[in-house]
């Protein structure tokens, strides 16, 4: 009977592993399938003569909030001018 209920629960306890694998597996297919269309976005602007380089950065920086840019660019304007490049 305890052998039962063992082998039971393993069997639960695979099927639940290899669903949560599955899942797992789906999604990253999702995600290299978002980051090929993200990669194709990048070529399609700089065709058309944008700066990806510089947009890489205005997406960056648009993911922070106000004081968090303002604060970034206090310490990078103070670092710049410690090393004389302003």
């Amino acid at each position: 009977m305890a052998d039962d209920i063992t082998e039971t629960s393993q069997t639960v306890a695979a099927g639940q592993l290899k669903a949560f694998i599955e899942r797992i597996e789906r999604l990253e297919e999702d995600k290299q399938a978002i980051a090929d269309d993200i990669k194709d976005v990048f070529a399609e602007m700089k065709g058309s003569g944008f700066d990806t380089k510089a947009v890489r950065t205005i997406i960056r920086l648009r993911k922070k909030d106000a004081a968090e840019r303002q604060e970034e660019e206090a310490i990078l304007d103070l670092y710049k001018a410690a090393l004389g490049m302003e």
